[in-house]
């Protein structure tokens, strides 16, 4: 086993170059989600199946229709790579799940560079770095994936189990086009004993082993009122006060009513909170007949999200009746997501080889943002979301170390190698 462990890591170290070559191309084919301006994932793809065939790697690629989006696809991809004898009954698959789209970059002036363009810079004492959007978000974890099935390939080994490399569509926007509609298209594209890793968060150390996650639900609220002169709110139904009143009881009653606490999870508590606020009138004097408005609720498992709508449907009726408006919702997303539990042999992999990469002692976490784990929680698959990142996701300048990308591998490769 060192004498294996010791090439692929020898290959590893020599693949830096590889790694920057994979991040400057992948960063220049921006792959934004049509719901966000952009074109969405099918250039990226693109490259990759090139980059893919011309290695001599088995993929497939699984198209989930979007008219808004180029080629009227949003593309998914599956590598795969087989262990030693895929057919042995009990043989479960490792899977390394990463994702295509990106985050727009946001405001241009914050950027020292063309986000788009990767720059690298030596900045001791972090070492070098690539600078670019979705380097690290997702890149990192994807790049990394790469490199770790690479090293089996250029050296002529075989992992213990079977290995897929799922490159996903659509995990910025909600993941409809991507690993949801997979699992809908794809019946038993997962083994029940299949173990997933999703390198798509973590910490500056690789401690952090990210095993639940909150229920995660999004409402856009419409309240109605009528429109009126400034000066005379008695003519009118003021919707902006009347939205203001319901955030704010929302955000309080709510977080009150749901007020367990949970220490797997930071913060500990359930979080309802107000967040886009939608353009109302344009001038000062006018008094808006309607106005619309966003909350972002992160809800601790114990509460199904079915109990936070009807205490949103509570208060919906008493402000209707307080301010004489009529308010009506959408739920652009609502996820629930079980938890992998922390005796699950994904854990414990996991733990042993950050620990033999990194020297670090893991421990398990829940988190309060989304990931595509919840899809898969949820179908019975046990997965965990880890990588040793810098957390500069969807940041002006967002970076990645490229030490953490061949660490990473490093890891990866200690998972693939572990006997099923």
């Amino acid at each position: 086993m060192d004498t294996v462990r010791e090439k692929l890591f020898a290959f590893i170290d020599g693949a830096e170059d590889t790694a920057v070559e994979l991040e400057t191309e992948l960063c220049k084919r921006p792959a934004v989600s049509p719901q966000s301006g952009g074109e969405g994932e099918l250039d990226k793809a693109l490259y990759l199946e090139d980059w893919l065939t011309v290695r001599g790697f088995e993929y497939e690629r699984v198209d989930i229709e979007d008219d808004r989006a180029k080629g009227g696809v949003r593309p998914n991809l599956i590598v795969t790579v087989r262990g030693p004898d895929t057919s042995a009954a009990g043989t479960s698959c490792l899977w390394i799940m990463s994702h295509l789209d990106v985050v727009p970059p946001g405001e241009f002036s914050l950027w020292e560079s063309d986000p788009w363009t990767v720059v690298r810079r030596e900045d001791p004492p972090l070492g070098s770095r690539l600078i670019g959007r979705g380097v690290e978000d997702n890149q990192q974890g994807l790049v990394s994936s790469l490199l770790a099935v690479l090293a089996f390939k250029e050296t002529g080994l075989v992992p213990s189990r079977p290995v897929k490399l799922l490159f996903c569509a659509d995990e910025e926007c909600g993941s409809a086009y991507g690993i949801e509609a997979l699992i809908k298209k794809i019946p038993g594209l997962f083994g029940r004993e299949d173990l997933v890793l999703i390198p798509d968060g973590g910490d500056s150390r690789g401690e952090t082993i990210e095993i639940a996650e909150k229920n995660c639900l999004w409402v856009e609220f419409t309240v109605r009122g009528v429109q009126a002169h400034g000066s005379r709110p008695d003519q009118g139904v003021n919707a902006h006060l009347a939205a203001a009143d319901f955030a704010l009881r929302m955000h309080h009653e709510l977080s009150e009513q749901f007020n367990a606490r949970d220490p797997l999870f930071e913060p500990d508590y359930s979080t309802i909170q107000p967040t886009r606020k939608n353009a109302n009138v344009p001038n000062i004097n006018t008094i808006p007949g309607e106005d619309i408005f966003c909350m972002d609720m992160r809800i601790l498992p114990r509460y199904t999200i079915k109990e936070v709508l009807a205490g949103v449907d509570r208060i919906k009726g008493e402000i209707e009746a307080r301010h004489g408006v009529k308010i009506s919702y959408t739920i652009p997303q609502a996820v629930e997501s079980k938890a992998t539990p922390a005796d699950s042999p994904l854990v414990a992999m996991l733990s042993r080889a950050a620990e033999a990469v990194y020297g670090v002692k893991t421990r398990p976490i829940g988190i309060g943002g989304g990931t595509v784990g919840a899809f898969l929680r949820n179908e019975g698959i046990h997965c965990a979301v880890w990588g040793k990142v810098d957390d500069t996701a969807h940041q002006p300048n967002e970076y990645v170390l490229i030490a953490n990308i061949l660490g990473d591998s490093r890891v990866m490769v200690l998972l693939m190698l572990e006997p099923h």
